[in-house]
């Protein structure tokens, strides 16, 4: 990361991908800022992920952060498999996962339990738990002081109206771009004026996106890589 101020989001594991890559339902994605490498969700086969952060050149020494957006299986699968490849690994989680699961994720690294909106790291922030049947979080990443944000998605659940609200609460500046599943949320509306609208994995409204936003849209598959200068 040479630019003072930049973001690299990779798209790790999703239902599409390019050559070389290997595709399977679940989300996982790499976010790099110039202090910091996060994994945002790992995808549920451990093998894939594994291959992808491979053809992506990812150090996984050097991850400093796993964020788990909601506990469904293909979201957290392949934790198993890169746990034992960080040293000394960090796993954010939210506090309504189950018992069982908190304490298998402690045994093998520090945990940090969220529920409310708090900032993680430098630039990065979780909105906290979200939504009422299916509780999740969502990330907001500071591109650069008065270059915006990116806000960071695992399913939407909760809905793209709730999440993008939070987003726009806990951090100054505009959302320049939003990745990651919508779901199969009604509020596209709340899409209107982001820059880049990516949509991925569980999106269940991915034509009326496209044809609603062509200007913005982009499309998600494990390999992509964007870049916010």
């Amino acid at each position: 990361m040479d630019n003072k101020d930049s973001v690299k989001i990779t798209i790790l594991y999703d239902n599409n991908c390019l050559a070389g890559f290997k595709a399977s339902w679940g989300f996982s994605c790499l976010i790099e800022t110039n202090e910091n490498t996060i994994i945002f969700d790992t995808g549920w086969d451990g093998n894939v992920l594994l291959h992808n952060l491979e053809l992506s050149q990812v150090n996984i020494e050097k991850i400093d952060l796993i964020v788990l957006s909601h506990s469904h299986w293909d979201h957290i699968g392949g934790l198993t498999h890169i746990l034992p490849l960080i040293t000394n690994p960090k796993v954010v989680l939210l506090k309504s996962f189950s018992e069982n699961m908190k304490r298998e994720i402690r045994a093998r690294a520090e945990i940090l339990e969220i529920v409310n909106y708090e900032k993680i790291m430098k630039g990065v922030w979780t909105t906290g738990e979200l939504g009422d049947k299916i509780k999740e979080q969502a990330l907001v990443v500071e591109i650069g002081k008065d270059k915006g944000n990116i806000l960071l998605t695992g399913c939407a659940h909760p809905d793209l109206k709730s999440i993008i609200q939070m987003a726009r609460t806990i951090s100054d500046g505009d959302l320049k771009a939003i990745i990651g599943g919508f779901h199969d949320s009604e509020e596209l509306n709340m899409l209107e004026g982001i820059e880049r609208v990516i949509p991925c994995h569980c999106t269940q409204k991915m034509d009326e996106i496209k044809i609603t936003y062509p200007d913005s849209y982009l499309k998600c598959a494990a390999g992509q890589v964007f870049n916010f200068p």
